[in-house]
């Protein structure tokens, strides 16, 4: 049976939020403002799926793409840009205020570039004829075959034939595949993961698509299946060669204004410590003016990091260490050399490091995240400690997403 709702706002997943005697309900692809037809969703009580549009907010403008509403991967192609950056940035602001902080938030920075230069892309076979690539449905384990994405960079323009013809050449695989693909300097770096074992010819037929395909490398699980060029990237001055299914941020354009900022909070720090740092965004480019302490649970990430610093001329030292920063943090003690602390941990946060740092006598911390939520309850430890939160930056790298990374400073 279908209702007439009216979208109130946007709620901090990007759907829109209607407000009905049960409770607020949440509809997808949606704009405030608007009155809209909608059906109860059978598995999702609180949710509805939109059926019509009865009156259309004048920010609605027309998706880029055409499988937008279909597939899984945006949620917001539909919000003209300004009212998009602004509920963007108060996501941020949102966030701190329910953790009883209140700062000042710069403007969004849009970091979307070129465009994203890593996909992972979902392969299934239903039948022995019948292969499926593309991205996951909305709340569906369904697969929305596509054959482009606007939003990607111009690096992966291969790389959605090259996943069709990655998963075409398995033929005897029967459970799901999830295909990394990262653009590099020298092409493609594929890791699939979901296949099994390999079989000899199999593992020749990769290599043949590899050579098709601009492909650099194909790995399963990080296990080298075949390889035609070393993948690489700069970071900075460094030429760093990345591990298998390394990470790196989102877009080229994201990593360069993360660090720009990181960079311009550690101005005139002598020793800067780089916690969950990674492949070395940050670390490789503060040793430019820095002795660099650089630490993450990823082995291979923070030896290729160490790797890259030790071959590239001009850089102050940078110590790599692998470290399981959430079940070791540094203590005040370890601090104490520091003059400035980074750390860009994953969605969960740095809670337990955050409560070290905040026992410590650091003058100068920088955060970086990618969740809003985790970075407030870090950010509430710090200012318990005695930091000053003097600086929040909004930097917006997944375009039409509800996704917002921040990069904050705090003193004491």
């Amino acid at each position: 049976m279908s209702e007439q709702l009216v979208i109130a706002a946007i709620g901090h997943r990007g759907d829109g939020v209607a407000q009905t005697s049960a409770g607020p309900a949440f509809v997808s692809y949606v704009l405030p403002g608007e009155t809209i037809e909608a059906e109860a969703d059978a598995a999702h009580v609180d949710r509805r799926i939109l059926q019509k549009i009865l009156v259309a907010s004048g920010e609605r403008i027309e998706p880029i793409c055409p499988h937008f509403g279909v597939c899984g991967g945006c949620a917001l192609q539909h919000w003209q840009a300004e009212p998009y950056r602004i509920w963007k940035r108060q996501l941020v602001v949102d966030a701190l205020r329910q953790d009883g902080i209140d700062a000042p938030v710069d403007d969004l920075i849009d970091a979307h570039g070129a465009g994203r230069r890593r996909v992972v892309l979902h392969a299934r076979r239903r039948t022995h004829d019948v292969l499926e690539v593309g991205f996951a449905a909305p709340r569906a384990h369904r697969i929305v075959a596509i054959d482009k994405c606007p939003i990607l960079a111009p690096g992966l323009d291969h790389a959605i034939p090259a996943a069709w013809a990655i998963a075409d050449t398995l033929k005897t695989i029967r459970k799901p595949l999830d295909i990394q693909i990262t653009a590099t300097d020298n092409g493609l770096d594929v890791d699939v993961r979901g296949s099994g074992p390999l079989s000899p010819p199999e593992t020749a037929a990769l290599a043949r698509v590899a050579g098709r395909n601009r492909v650099a490398r194909i790995t399963r699980h990080g296990e080298l299946v075949a390889q035609q060029a070393v993948p690489t990237v700069m970071l900075g001055r460094a030429r760093l060669t990345l591990p298998p299914a390394a990470f790196l941020q989102a877009t080229a354009e994201g990593e360069h204004t993360l660090a720009r900022l990181v960079a311009q909070h550690c101005d005139g720090a002598r020793m800067v410590a780089d916690l969950f740092a990674g492949v070395g965004p940050f670390a490789l480019r503060l040793a430019e003016r820095a002795r660099v302490f650089a630490a993450d649970s990823d082995e291979p990430a923070t030896a290729a990091l160490g790797r890259a610093a030790a071959s590239t001329p001009g850089l102050k030292q940078v110590e790599a260490q692998a470290r399981d920063l959430f079940r070791r943090p540094l203590m005040p003690l370890e601090l104490k050399r520091f003059d400035a602390v980074v750390f860009d941990p994953p969605r969960q946060g740095a809670e337990a490091q955050a409560r070290q740092i905040a026992a410590s006598k650091v003058s100068r911390v920088v955060a970086v995240s990618c969740n809003a939520a985790t970075f407030a309850r870090d950010a509430r430890i710090l200012i318990d400690g005695g930091y000053r939160l003097s600086a929040v930056t909004p930097v917006d790298q997944f375009r039409y997403s509800p996704h917002v990374e921040i990069v904050a400073r705090f003193d004491r």
